[in-house]
């Protein structure tokens, strides 16, 4: 019967093995490749700027049409990156934690830390803007059966009125609410509170975030337009309440033990 042998000593199975490892190889060097388009080039933690690309390990950029018209390139390895913190290295070791320079709530460090994204809205796929108010977006309502938020006061973790809820602002696109816009109790300024980051108590009925304390949401950053948000809007709000996670209080910051 034929053995399938090539020669005396190879024969078709370690033929196959041997291309398979070379495929595996190749994919994993492929793989390897491809998961440096974010976060690569690296940066020298010491000199703030970009450390060189690995011309073998870096792949060459992709670029991406977006629906807007904008063309953005993956890795991007002429951007250099933007250093919008304030704030020291505790230690002088790479990675050493980073220390506020002020009462953390600015300082973008750590939960507050945020990417300087577009500045530009987000939006559906008919061109419509993506998040928006009821009071735009008039196809949607707070359903008659459920808890309506607006008109409640919004509290604190100092357990302090901070405003009322004036609107809820809603994805066009999810179809849900991602914000609560809270009137200030002070000064009539309107601010948005992200829904994720509050809850609706049944039985005081009142909307209750542990994110910040009352006197802070005079300190949430605004958008340019009172009937939208951009991406950069988004981003800066996202981490203003991150920030009070940790920075809200002098306590937060300390051992639990």
């Amino acid at each position: 019967m034929p053995r399938g042998e090539l020669t005396g000593y190879i024969d078709v199975a370690q033929v196959v093995l041997y291309a398979f490892w070379i495929f595996f190889a190749g994919l994993v060097f492929y793989l390897r490749r491809e998961d440096r388009r974010e976060g690569y080039p690296l940066e020298n933690e010491v000199a703030g700027r970009l450390k060189r690309p690995d011309p073998i390990l870096i792949p060459d950029p992709k670029f991406f049409y977006l629906s807007n018209g904008e063309v953005k390139s993956a890795p991007q390895t002429d951007t250099q990156p933007a250093r919008n913190y304030k704030g020291y290295k505790r230690e002088i070791w790479p990675g050493a934690p980073m220390e506020p320079e002020g009462d953390g709530m600015h300082d973008a460090i750590g939960p507050g830390a945020y990417v300087d994204r577009d500045d530009h809205h987000d939006r559906t796929w008919d061109g419509e803007y993506r998040i928006v108010p009821l009071r735009v977006a008039h196809h949607f309502v707070v359903h008659e059966s459920g808890p309506n938020p607006i008109g409640r006061e919004v509290v604190g973790a100092d357990r302090k009125v901070a405003g009322t809820v004036a609107d809820l602002w809603v994805d066009r696109g999810e179809s849900m609410i991602r914000y609560y816009e809270v009137e200030l109790a002070e000064g009539g300024r309107r601010v948005l509170m992200p829904n994720t980051f509050c809850k609706l108590a049944l039985f005081t009925g009142v909307v209750q975030t542990e994110a910040l304390l009352a006197h802070q949401f005079a300190d949430i950053p605004g958008t340019k337009d009172p009937d939208s948000v951009t991406l950069y809007e988004e981003e800066r709000i996202m981490a203003f309440f991150g920030a009070g996670t940790l920075y809200a209080t002098p306590y937060r910051q300390e051992a639990i033990l």
